[in-house]
């Protein structure tokens, strides 16, 4: 069990406990979504360019609803004109995430979404190392060690998965399957590991004193921009909200999807905000747990041997870490403050 003080050093206020909650459950719902939506096909009978490209506009409508909750229309104009230097150096997450949204529904087509967790997860390791690098901040040797036992769960469930393949009819095909999603998979990795890290290196630094939904502005808004250079580069901007391509994504699975990952952006900025990307990262773990259970009622996929081992070891790892966590970056409070209105 954890003890109140572990359980305090892990989530300072109730608020972050909040947000951690619905970050998981979102993410797994994301990952079910994504996969319940291709009707047991491994295609997408929807133009899943345009489900991104819309997610990144809903994003930025959000964002801003939220900011002018409290706040005028020409303070966010002014907070972006203000700090259009944040806004350029938010084109380095924002690229690296319109990468790995446009990766995950290739990934998720060759991958179970709790394979496809499972292979995410090496994403930890690299978390700890680049958040060392960029908030010049050390990991015990307990926090490393709890790192590495998630990453050994996922090499458990990844052999069990090769060895699936191998006793199967068609092994070289499936082999071949595997080596394409592991690739996909491990560019996503290292986009999403950067650009988190980064992403909260601009919260709690460079853009400490900015409005976290000024800032979710400027996320999206660089991130549309990658969206469209990508889609023009590909020749698929106007196919994108074609007529056809609108009529497709009109499904409620499609537009539960939609609006489930639109939120989910919002509420990762408030976790980097409030908690810290090491957390993210077991967050991410834990995701797979959850998504393994669930994916037994509701589509159907069984727990493996390997599955069950994996889950034993992320277990071990998140009560390990729980015991010693990496202490939050705090801001300073003034900077929660919201603006007042002009």
């Amino acid at each position: 069990m954890m003890g109140k003080e572990a359980f305090t050093k892990l989530f300072p206020t109730p608020s972050s406990f909040l947000v951690f909650v619905l970050y998981m459950g979102m993410f797994v719902a994301q990952g079910m979504l994504v996969t319940a939506s291709r009707n047991g096909s491994s295609s997408y009978s929807y133009n899943t360019v345009t489900v991104v490209l819309l997610t990144e506009i809903l994003k930025l409508v959000f964002s801003s609803i939220v900011y002018f909750k409290d706040s005028s229309v020409r303070s966010l104009f002014e907070g972006v004109y203000k700090y259009r230097w944040i806004l350029l150096l938010y084109l380095v997450p924002a690229t690296l995430y319109c990468l790995y949204n446009n990766l995950s529904f290739l990934s998720l087509a060759y991958f179970d979404p709790t394979t496809y967790f499972m292979f995410m997860q090496i994403r930890l390791l690299l978390t700890g190392l680049i958040y060392q690098i960029l908030f010049k901040k050390s990991l015990s040797s307990k926090q490393w060690l709890s790192l590495a036992i998630l990453t050994i769960g996922c090499m458990v469930h990844a052999a069990g998965t090769s060895s699936d393949g191998a006793e199967s009819e068609d092994g070289t095909n499936n082999f071949m399957q595997l080596m394409m999603g592991s690739v996909f998979v491990l560019v996503q990795v290292l986009c999403s590991v950067f650009a988190g890290v980064y992403n909260e290196y601009l919260i709690k630094g460079e853009g400490a004193d900015i409005h976290i939904m000024i800032q979710n502005v400027f996320m999206y808004l660089d991130s549309i921009l990658c969206n469209v250079i990508l889609l023009g580069v590909k020749g698929d901007l106007a196919s994108a909200f074609s007529s056809s391509s609108l009529e497709s994504i009109n499904k409620t699975l499609v537009i539960i999807l939609i609006f489930n990952n639109a939120v989910l952006g919002i509420i990762t900025s408030l976790f980097l905000k409030k908690l810290n990307s090491i957390l993210k990262a077991f967050a991410s773990a834990l995701e797979l747990v959850f998504t393994a259970l669930l994916s037994v009622p509701l589509l159907g996929i069984p727990l493996t041997f390997h599955t069950v081992m994996a889950l034993c070891l992320i277990s071990v790892a998140v009560v390990m870490y729980a015991q010693n966590p990496v202490q939050n970056q705090r801001s300073n409070e003034k900077k929660e403050v919201l603006p007042s209105k002009v």
